[in-house]
């Protein structure tokens, strides 16, 4: 199954120490990791949320895929229009879902402040 999640500049640098394999742990106050279901989705997230209230005021989408036989013991959850599909993967089975990660996490799409490189 292919997944998308939306990260920042933090979450990617971390990411990218990992190899690209993994995603890192959850903060204390972050008890749900949300990977989306798709691409549209995971751009909005990353522009109205990413680059408007992260750090770095920068956001990015990755994309990965996991095996879907892991994948169907998960709920998917619509959180607003048709296509806000989501997962929530709680923070303490983070570990064992990056374990189930095929390949390398991609950056696929990248979002400066209002255009701006």
């Amino acid at each position: 199954m292919i997944l998308y999640r939306p990260v920042g500049s933090k979450e990617l640098e971390l990411i990218k120490q990992s190899g690209y394999t993994k995603y890192p742990p959850r903060l204390p106050e972050q008890p749900i990791f949300y990977p989306v279901l798709n691409e549209k989705y995971a751009n909005e997230i990353t522009m109205k949320w990413n680059v408007r209230y992260g750090s770095s005021q920068k956001g990015y989408v990755t994309k990965f895929e996991i095996d879907d036989e892991y994948f169907m013991q998960f709920e998917v959850h619509t959180v607003g229009n048709h296509y806000h599909k989501e997962l929530w993967i709680l923070a303490e089975e983070l570990e064992t879902f990056n374990n189930h990660i095929i390949g390398k996490i991609q950056v696929i799409s990248k979002f400066p402040v209002y255009g701006n490189v």
